[in-house]
Parts: structure tokens; sequence; C-alpha cells
């Protein structure tokens, strides 16, 4: 058995068929994370114990392995609950925090048989394009060890292309799955706000986080999304779609299937390579019968700004609960009351990054500069949204890059935030819209993965994962970097 090639659907066929147990995939797990977690770093917490033990009660019940994730190894990512584990966000201020409860997605899984290997790295709070932002280290991309997986569910992108795990769950707020994903060369899925539910995860951005999931396949992420997704009386936003087969289309016909291709997603700044490997699949699309589209979403330029007004406005609000009384860490300085307390205790255990957004955040909703800024943003985001409702009237999905370069070195861009975070450039809108998202690895340049993204109206994961998995089948073998 070669672990770390295996994808969920092979894991479980194997499980079902007798060919190994659960216990067995997990020290198979266990072994890939001791041998490469001091290259990687894509683990903040390890929960062998736990691992071992949940294996073991499930190669004892029969019927726990009808499930199809069932007794399979997974991350998951350190800003979503997980009840009796350390739950961090990759921030200090939480350094010690233990869950006391499971968010909705992670308890769905746990259900399913989900065997948890441990905390993915990330980000501060989710908030970062690189995994260097996190409290406790960088994580590594195992593709080249000098450079970064994305961010901000880094950690889960590298455990998964290295075969540390599985699958594992990600949060993707303006790209944070989508960008890791083709960073590091694995299938990266973020679906429709509403469609899974958000109880239970460290919020950074309410109204654009969505819970998703990498994996080595198309259809592991459809497999994965089919046990995660529906309406949650904890979450009010979740909608119940009454359709949860996500595989239904999985390598079906795409003959006549219309693709839009949006001219503001290929124009300068994009790696010349990167738009020839993703106009050569594009190309083989329409050799299988596909029909294609030059479109426009006219708004797309003001995107990037629109986001980072949004979304530090909802990082002020929902950080200042961190505040070092109810939970988390406290300041060890003296202080000289309460106000200096907050401070303090908030200057130690935030980082650079979450400070910047909880200023500029304030900044914004600051009386004066709330109508100027906040709700100005709010209404170009309502164009925004309509340039997709427009084009969704002409084309089936939208196909781009998913980011304009493949991963950059570590430390290239830690100092200069502007450039951090126009490597989100492809995938904010999706969020500000709401829509649903898959990047997939789709070539080499310089021996680095590269992303293309499928973008769907709301609620057409199935379609986008029929594009994607067509697209798989033309590129062929999975390939995993030699790390």
């Amino acid at each position: 058995m070669n672990f770390s090639s295996l994808t969920v659907k092979q894991a479980s066929n194997g499980l079902k068929a007798g060919d190994f147990s659960s216990i067995e995939l997990t020290k198979e797990s266990l072994k890939q994370i001791s041998a490469l977690e001091k290259k990687i770093h894509a683990f903040l917490n390890i929960t062998k114990d736990l691992a071992k033990q949940t294996a073991k009660d499930i190669d004892k019940n029969e019927d726990a392995k009808l499930s199809m994730i069932s007794g399979i190894p997974a991350g998951i990512k350190d800003v979503l609950m997980t009840k009796g584990v350390v739950t961090t966000a990759g921030a200090k201020i939480l350094e010690d925090y233990r869950a006391v409860y499971d968010a909705t997605a992670v308890a769905k899984l746990k259900q399913q048989g989900m065997i948890i290997m441990g905390k993915n790295n990330c980000d501060e709070f989710a908030m970062g394009s690189s995994t260097e932002n996190s409290a406790y280290g960088p994580t590594y991309n195992p593709w080249d060890l000098s450079r970064v997986p994305g961010g901000s569910s880094g950690g889960g992108a590298a455990a998964v292309a290295s075969g540390e795990v599985l699958y594992a769950l990600g949060t993707d707020t303006g790209g944070s799955i989508r960008q890791p994903a083709a960073f590091c060369g694995v299938v990266g899925l973020k679906p429709t706000y509403g469609l899974v539910s958000r109880f239970g995860l460290i919020a950074m951005a309410s109204s654009l986080d969505s819970i998703g999931c990498f994996t080595k396949t198309v259809e592991d992420s459809a497999i994965l999304l089919e046990n995660i997704a529906g309406p949650d009386k904890k979450d009010a936003t979740t909608i119940n779609t009454f359709d949860y087969n996500f595989r239904k289309l999985l390598n079906q016909d795409i003959n006549g299937l219309k693709i839009g291709l949006p001219k503001e997603y290929f124009v300068k700044g994009l790696d010349r390579e990167i738009e020839q490997i993703v106009k050569q699949k594009i190309s083989e699309l329409v050799a299988e019968g596909a029909e294609v589209k030059e479109v426009s979403l006219p708004h797309t330029e003001y995107a990037l700004p629109v986001y980072y007004i949004l979304m530090p406005a909802e990082v002020s609000s929902n950080l200042s609960k961190f505040d070092g009384l109810r939970y988390g860490q406290r300041t060890k300085q003296s202080v000289d009351d309460l106000l200096d307390y907050y401070m303090k205790t908030r200057h130690d255990g935030f980082g650079d990054e979450s400070r910047r957004r909880i200023l500029l955040g304030t900044y914004v909703l600051s009386s004066g500069y709330i109508d100027e800024y906040y709700l100005q943003a709010q209404r170009v985001r309502t164009k925004i949204i309509e340039d997709f409702d427009k084009v969704f009237k002409q084309v089936d999905v939208l196909i781009s890059p998913t980011t304009p370069t493949t991963a950059f070195k570590i430390g290239e861009k830690i100092d200069d935030p502007v450039s951090m975070y126009l490597s989100d450039i492809y995938t904010v809108a999706v969020n500000l819209a709401g829509l649903p998202a898959i990047s997939l690895p789709v070539g080499l340049s310089n021996h680095l993965p590269v992303g293309l993204q499928i973008i769907g109206p709301k609620f057409s994961e199935s379609k986008i994962l029929q594009v994607g998995s067509w697209l798989e089948k033309i590129r062929g073998e999975f390939l995993m970097p030699k790390v």
C-alpha cells in the first residue's frame, strides 16, 4: 500500500474490501507526518492518540465502514473548533485554548468516521496569503521548501500535497482554499456561501467566510462536500438546496457546455506561462465539444479594494471578543487600568497582520468615514454581483487562472502587504458574490504547480465539479512532489 498516493475513494474501497484496516492507514499517515513535518510544518497539533483510538473503534465496527470517509486520515484547519483539541487559529492569543464544542462541519465528518490527525497551520485568524503570518512559524511548500504554500489554509494544502493526510478541511474568505491549492498542486473547493454551515468557525469576515476542502481529485471533493453540506439551525445563513448529490455529473459529456473567459482575468500581471497552460486546457475542452466565449466582468478592477474595505471592517468586529478575559492569553505586563489591560493583552496576542486589519477596519467604520468607504464598498459589491449574474445568463461556467503567478519565495512579500494581497486578485470577487469555485492543478511551470479556477453560479457545484473532472481526465495522473 502506497498510502501517500491514495485518494479518498481508493482508501474507502480498500477499507471496505479488507485490503487494509483503518489503524493501518492511520499508522501510515503518522509515519508520513513524522518523516515530513520538520520540513513542511503543516500541523500545529498532531492528535496521535485520538487518531489511533478512533481508527481502532472503526475497525471494530463493520457498520462504520459504510461511509465513504470512515477510517480515513484527515487534517483540520486550526480555525475550526474541534472539541477537546487545542484550537489556536494560528494566533498567540489562543495559544492554549481547548475547544469545548465541534464546528458543524467537523461534527458531521466525525459522525461519518473521520480520523483526525491534527490541526493544520494557517495564517493568524486566516489573515494572509502565504501561511507566514502564523504565530507558530510558516508552512513550507512541499514542491519547493524555499517557497510558500499559499494561505491562509496553507497547512492543509501542504499536508494533502505531501501525502501526510488524504484530505483536509480549510476555509476560504478571499481565496484561502483555492490559492494554496494552486500553489501546492491539489484540488481546492470553495462552496456557495450558505451551502456549508459556518457554526464553529472562528470568524474572520462573516459575510465572506466559507468552509471547503483540499483533496487529490475532484471526485474526492464531491464526496467531502456531500458530507459537510446542508442546513444548520445554528447558522441562519445556511440554505437547504434539497439536492446533495454532487457527483451526479462527474465524467458526463461536456458537449455544448458554454465556457466564459473573463477578459479582465487575462491581462498584464498574469504570468505568461500560466496563461498558456490555462488556455491550452481550455482548447482541450473545446476539442471535447465545449463552446468558449469571451465575457466581461467590468467591475473586476474594484474587487480587491472592495474586499480590503469590507473584510477588515468585519475583522475589527469579529476579533473584538478576544480580550483575554473570556478566553485566551492574558498579558503578563503590569497594567494600570482595564483599558491598559485590553491594549496590552491584544498587542501581545495579535500579530502584525491582525493588528493592521483591525486598525483598517475600525477606521473605515468610524464616524465620518463609514459612508465614504464602507457603504460605498457595499454598493460596488452589489455591482460585482450583478456582473456575475449577467454573465451567467450567457455561459454555464467561467474559467480563469487561480493565481497570477506560481508560489513565491518565503519572505519575498511579507514586508509588502499590498503585493501579498494581489496574489488573491482572481479569487476575491467569488467570495464577494458568494459563488462556488474550484481550483485544480493543470500543469507545471518551472517545476511548480499551476492552478486553473472554475467558477459557477450559486449552487452549481455539480456543474463546476463536472468540468473539473473532465479536465482531470484530460490531464491524466495526479502529480505529487518529491519532498
